[in-house]
């Protein structure tokens, strides 16, 4: 042995070299084409596809043949495929000899696998050199991988005729379907196309491919693949014209999948049918918003159990003038009302107020900023909730002003509203109104997590999961990670978002929604719309225990157009859109977050023993700690009710204590215009009255504002309103201005005066010695 070995060693040595050789011989990736970006639906139908860098239709390579296709393509190209070991010698020697006679290349002799290695080499010369490399290299791609992923690589980058690579992008291209639907003629008619794809295919040399096509059908019917009848029909079929426009049924998802996965084939969470019943929604409606020129929609809709998003629109199918391109869900607009409910649940989350305790709703200003409702009204008091789902400006910032801006700023940090990015005092208490901005996505996944806390909560019989706000995903495969179950909520206890939720459905619907619920097919949906200053963004957000469909409305270019309101222009598409969902139920209370507590019917404060008119309602747990009814006092009467008295004036047989609900001055101003049954205080009897500092109070101006006064067009120097509001109108009122006696009201204690610029102190004294002061500023 050793002596055979000594004397073949040159043999031996070039043997063991070229086995090492032939082993490496295949690079580790055989193709390095760029390939189209590719989104299908959580059904696998194709959603999108988006070309090519090298501007060629090219889809990544797809695990599945279609046998009627793997029919065809076999019995056209290389009918021994799965027989020979990567060449057929038969057809070389044929191909060789006639070659030879011809004179020229008349037939390649070349198998499937040889293709592969041609393509892959990136069709060479044709030449005997390459052909023997070609030969070499086939065989080791035989012993590398099977034959059916060998017949994988070829029909995944064979040329099928134009800007055309590949099975799937030519079946979708020349079709309009997948591969897996072609009948035997339209499979036939791919097969035969990489033979000569610069010379036929469908749209150019019709009659050549038809022969060709038909050819391929008499094959598979004379070695009986195919029946008769089969045969017929398929011969009879006409070729496709022109090729079809590869699907973009969500397009702006492709652009998001493409910058993360380019090149990739990436199977959504998307739901096909829906997607395709909500883009005609939205198409809809942008026909008639486009004719007051409100171009640009935006929808997403979410899985809360999953987090999965089930439709994606990032804008309607308007012009490239419009921005059609622009994918609006990831964009920040500004956000109106639309963070009121999150203010709205941490106040109850901490226990700052119950559902309805009363909140102020009166001309407010605070240091410069002056809100005001959408109506220009005032309802001098309101119930929290009512607010809430009436969208009222001023009770909105006057909680966040008893809340504290800080603290919101991080109840919101912490349910990752990303586009909040500057300190809280850069936005001021105008947050709660549109002062900062947001987008779709974040404000969706948001409701959903919220809603997600209370489904969780009855889940798992009260506890809460410690990662509960966490990202969507566009994914069918992704799996959320909500964490570790803990007693602890992770921002929001189930209680108050229960309670948040439940406000949100009292929310006025759109017109043609107003009876939704004498239908038993409706849903109750927790909802909530916002308009941003300026008529720029209209917005609608909705939830229900499964689903959560936000809506955006707008210009891209931020121009705001007339109408531009949340509730006429988004509420509508949101209604639309849940009509198409499946019905889902109404959240589970969770009882073990919420109290059975008594409330003062009219301030919504937990009842003082005072209270005369009293409910047992559901709040939740922190609500314990919140101040008893401010507003109920014992006052003293006649035995008419007609005055109040005190012991100077009424002897004690004669004086009647009764508790009395008292708003102060301001608040009852405008809360008896909308409440007619409000009975005020009576008047103290003559003789009676004492000092009441809460007695009066200015409506206008407020201390220490800066007052402009211009010139009308006859170059006439305008005026200011100062205006009062006593508890007793009938009761005069003497003005002075830098303590100089004006004139005198009763009843009406309101008055007009035209001073030069200066700094000014505005005194107001009643008949009973109370007295008032404000500190303004007049510009001309």
């Amino acid at each position: 042995m050793i002596l055979f070995l000594n004397k073949h060693k040159l043999k031996i040595y070039t043997l063991f070299v070229f086995l090492v050789f032939y082993c490496f011989l295949l690079p580790k990736k055989l193709f390095n084409n760029p390939t189209s970006t590719v989104i299908e639906s959580s059904e696998g139908e194709l959603l999108g596809a988006k070309i090519a860098s090298d501007g060629q239709w090219r889809f990544p390579k797809s695990s599945e043949i279609p046998k009627k296709f793997e029919t065809c393509i076999v019995q056209f190209e290389d009918a021994y495929f799965y027989k020979h070991p990567g060449f057929n010698p038969v057809s070389i020697v044929k191909a060789f000899y006639q070659n030879i006679t011809s004179k020229h290349i008349k037939r390649g002799g070349s198998t499937i696998t040889q293709q592969v290695i041609r393509l892959s080499r990136k069709n060479q010369k044709r030449t005997y050199i390459e052909k023997i490399k070609e030969l070499v290299l086939a065989t080791r791609l035989e012993l590398k991988y099977t034959k059916k992923e060998i017949l994988n690589f070829y029909i995944s980058n064979a040329p099928f005729g134009g800007n055309v690579v590949g099975l799937d992008a030519a079946s979708w291209r020349y079709f309009g379907r997948p591969p897996t639907t072609l009948s035997w003629a339209e499979s036939a008619t791919l097969a035969v196309l990489p033979n000569a794809p610069g010379l036929i295919y469908p749209g150019k040399n019709h009659k050549q491919l038809i022969v060709k096509r038909n050819s391929l059908l008499k094959k598979l019917y004379t070695n009986k693949f195919i029946d008769k009848l089969t045969y017929q029909l398929a011969i009879a079929e006409e070729l496709p014209h022109k090729p079809f426009p590869i699907p973009q049924i969500a397009k702006h998802l492709l652009q998001k999948i493409s910058k993360e996965h380019l090149g990739k084939r990436i199977q959504t969470s998307i739901k096909v049918n829906l997607q395709r019943q909500i883009n005609t929604i939205v198409k809809n409606n942008y026909n008639t918003l486009s004719q007051n020129q409100i171009h640009n929609i935006a929808v997403l809709v979410l899985d809360v159990n999953t987090r999965k998003v089930l439709v994606y629109i990032g804008n309607s199918p308007t012009s490239n003038q419009h921005q059609k391109d622009v994918d609006v869900i990831t964009k920040p607009r500004s956000t109106g009302s639309i963070l009121k409910p999150f203010l709205y649940a941490a106040m109850l989350d901490s226990g700052d107020i119950l559902p309805n305790t009363l909140i102020a709703d009166v001309p407010t200003q605070i240091a410069s900023y002056k809100p005001q409702n959408f109506n220009k009204k005032f309802d001098g008091a309101v119930f929290a909730s009512e607010a809430l789902y009436r969208s009222l400006n001023v009770p909105a910032v006057r909680m966040l002003q008893s809340f504290g801006l800080d603290r919101f700023y991080h109840y919101l940090k912490k349910m990752h509203i990303n586009d909040i990015k500057y300190k809280a005092n850069h936005y001021g208490l105008s947050l709660i109104l549109g002062g900062a901005e947001s987008n779709l996505w974040d404000l969706c996944k948001s409701y959903a997590s919220m809603a997600s806390t209370i489904n969780h909560y009855d889940e798992t019989q009260g506890k809460y999961y410690t990662k509960e706000f966490i990202e969507p995903s566009y994914l069918k495969h992704f799996n959320p990670n909500f964490g570790k179950i803990a007693s602890e909520k992770t921002i929001f206890d189930a209680g108050s978002l229960y309670l948040t939720f439940k406000a949100l459905s009292n929310v006025n619907r759109p017109e043609n929604e107003t009876n939704w619920d004498l239908f038993t097919s409706s849903n109750k949906i927790a909802w909530k719309t916002g308009t941003s200053f300026g008529f720029r963004d209209a917005w609608a957000i909705g939830t229900t225990k499964d689903y959560v469909v936000g809506v955006w409305v707008g210009n891209a270019d931020g121009e705001g157009r007339p109408g531009l309101v949340g509730v006429t222009t988004a509420a509508p598409i949101l209604f639309s859109v849940f009509g198409v969902l499946p019905k889902s139920d109404w959240f589970t209370r969770p009882d073990d977050e919420l109290e059975e507590i008594v409330v003062c019917s009219k301030s919504g404060y937990r009842a003082s023993e005072i209270c005369e008119q009293k409910d047992t309602v559901l709040v939740q747990r922190a609500g314990l700690k919140t101040k008893p009814c401010p507003y109920h006092k014992w006052v003293h009467l006649n035995k008419e009710e007609t005055f109040q008295v005190n012991t100077s004036c009424e002897t004690l047989n004669n004086i009647k204590h009764k508790s009395w609900f008292v708003l102060p001055p301001l608040m009852e101003f405008y809360y008896q215009k909308r409440m007619p049954f409000y009975k005020k205080l009576p008047p103290f009897k003559k003789g009676c009255l004492k000092e009441d500092k809460n007695i009066m109070e200015f409506i206008y101006p407020k201390e220490n504002s800066t007052i402009y006064l211009t010139k009308d067009f006859q170059e006439k120097q305008g005026s200011v309103v100062l205006k009062l509001v006593h508890s007793y109108p009938k009761s005069k009122v003497f003005w002075y201005l830098n303590n100089k006696y004006i004139t005198t009201t009763k009843t009406s204690h309101e008055i007009e005066i035209s001073p030069k610029e200066g700094v000014y102190l505005i005194t107001v004294i009643d008949e009973y010695g109370n007295e008032l002061t404000r500190k303004i500023e007049i510009k001309h």
